[in-house]
């Protein structure tokens, strides 16, 4: 029986990119943009600035390529790539601000997507001060754990769950006040 390699296109799409292949990398590149644009911007607002980072980790990605090591998916590691240049900008382009105390809420299980579209809460968290729009996307939109994030901004694991705590009680009044004015009551 002949074992079939799922993922082989992808590999030899890697090994061309890695070959230097500008098709390869455009392809690639075009794959994946979208995608990774959308990640840029839920940390950076300004668009422009997103397009820039996104065009400086795709460099990394190329730069790098031949370190990938198939363990994982491909996007996975593009977009790991993304953040990382992404926190990398924030740190030197934006003073993060964080509140240094220890109280933070519990997760509330709330979703908002049956109420607002897309655009709506890309807005919302747009609004959210750098720091704490920082963690709440590391911890919401990436997955990335307290102690992680601590690590990566360089912050202690209390300020982490502070910022996100802030974070969401500001994405909740914000909630409440669209919501208001939806139903007219504002």
């Amino acid at each position: 029986m002949k074992v079939i390699h799922l993922h082989q296109e992808e590999r030899e799409l890697i090994q061309l990119a890695v070959e230097q292949n500008r098709q390869a990398q455009q392809k690639i590149y075009s794959q994946f943009a979208p995608k990774m644009l959308s990640v840029c911007r839920q940390y950076i607002k300004d668009l422009q600035q997103a397009e820039d980072v996104m065009l400086t980790a795709f460099m990394k990605v190329f730069t790098n390529l031949n370190h990938f090591e198939h363990k994982g998916s491909f996007e996975g590691w593009i977009r790991r790539i993304i953040v990382n240049e992404c926190i990398s900008f924030l740190r030197v382009h934006k003073k993060m601000n964080y509140t240094e105390d220890e109280f933070f809420v519990e997760e509330s299980q709330d979703t908002i997507t049956d109420q607002f579209s897309v655009e709506q809460i890309q807005f919302l968290i747009d609004n959210l001060p750098e720091g704490y729009r920082a963690v709440f996307n590391l911890y919401a939109i990436e997955g990335y754990k307290h102690h992680e994030i601590a690590s990566l901004l360089g912050i202690a694991e209390g300020t982490s769950k502070s910022q996100l705590s802030h974070a969401r009680r500001m994405l909740q009044e914000q909630v409440q006040t669209l919501k208001s004015y939806r139903n007219g009551t504002e």
